[in-house]
């Protein structure tokens, strides 16, 4: 049995729906204690309890302790990854995109493809936004083999939630290639998108998006960002996701959820700004992906190296992790990460 103390590093979530869903795939049981206890609310909340629960349903696998408020699981998969359709519902606002981002390791593996659709929040603070899984990580998954697609069926914004999205993703035919993102190289185009549900009146995604182009083009930079003013949201709820492709591959995202009392404006000037600090750093990667990739570069077959802006406890956490889970060699020189992945594949358990 594999044992994770979840106050290690970070202490967060990050841990949980990572270590479950590297476990699924070694099929081997996995105990993990002192979950999130680092955070505010210890234990475990609805978007990692179903984490849990989701993993467990793709394998037919047995879970202990799994409840809200849970600071230690014991996590039996079991021998088989299912792929098919399945629909989980986080019950909050609750991010749906943490979710995915531990099932699509899962799916990768799956004996068939895989459609997940999730039903939770879509758009809010210290959380992936739905665009840039989209728009920036699986297009950069891509390049090691993986065949994902997103669709944002309904926005969901806290604290209601109710926002809806679908993964689709295909079995790896292969081993994960290994990535090299080093030289960001000269930026080709920064497109984006800003989505405002029932704030037209306001103009909302007009102002976050006229904003956020005026900061870019102070600096040299042209961007093409798409308006959309939605109706279908259960709540009011704003969102700005902006990212730029390079002429060596390289895509770095921005993004900022509205909320009470954060003005259309600001949102503009925080994506541009956190847009343009990335760029400045050089990295072949944004803040976001940095920590991302680590997994699926410790699963992958070679070395993957790549350039982040600026350490984060989720890239210190997540390359310790893969250490401890998989075995995985990791190595970080000034802001250059290098992973040597183990080669994963399925086979007969």
């Amino acid at each position: 049995m594999i044992y994770i103390d979840g106050s290690a590093k970070s202490g967060s979530g990050t841990i949980l729906r990572y270590a479950v869903a590297l476990s699924t795939l070694l099929g081997e049981d996995l105990h993990i204690d002192n979950i999130r206890a680092k955070r505010d609310k210890p234990g475990l909340r609805p978007q990692h309890l179903q984490v849990v629960l989701a993993c467990k349903d793709m394998c037919r696998g047995r879970v202990e302790k799994a409840e809200v408020g849970s600071r230690e699981i014991v996590y039996r998969p079991g021998k088989h990854i299912k792929g098919g359709f399945y629909e989980w519902e986080i019950g909050t606002a609750g991010s749906t995109t943490t979710l995915a981002m531990s099932l699509l390791l899962v799916g990768c593996f799956a004996d068939k493809p895989s459609t997940f659709r999730i039903s939770g929040g879509l758009f809010q603070d210290f959380a992936p936004s739905a665009y840039h899984m989209q728009y920036v990580l699986f297009p950069t998954l891509r390049k090691m083999g993986i065949s994902a697609e997103l669709e944002v069926k309904q926005p969901g914004y806290v604290p209601q939630g109710k926002g809806v999205i679908e993964v689709r993703v295909k079995p790896l035919e292969a081993r994960l290639s290994p990535l090299t993102l080093l030289e960001q190289g000269k930026v080709k185009k920064i497109e984006g998108i800003a989505l405002s549900s029932h704030l037209k009146e306001q103009r909302v995604s007009q102002r976050m998006a006229e904003e956020c182009e005026e900061m870019l083009r102070k600096r040299g930079y042209d961007a093409k960002i798409e308006l959309i003013y939605d109706t279908q949201a259960t709540q009011k709820g704003a969102v700005l996701s902006l990212w730029a492709e390079t002429d060596t591959g390289c895509i770095i995202g921005s993004d900022r959820a509205g909320r009470p009392g954060r003005s259309s404006e600001e949102i503009g000037r925080y994506v541009a700004r956190n847009l343009l600090e990335d760029l400045k750093a050089g990295a072949g990667v944004d803040r976001y992906l940095a920590d991302q990739l680590i997994p699926y570069c410790a699963l992958g077959d070679g070395v993957s190296q790549y350039t982040i802006p600026r350490m984060t406890e989720h890239v210190e956490t997540n390359l310790w992790l893969v250490a401890e889970m998989l075995g995985a060699r990791t190595e970080l020189e000034g802001n250059r990460v290098r992973i040597h992945g183990v080669g994963y594949q399925t086979s007969p358990r």
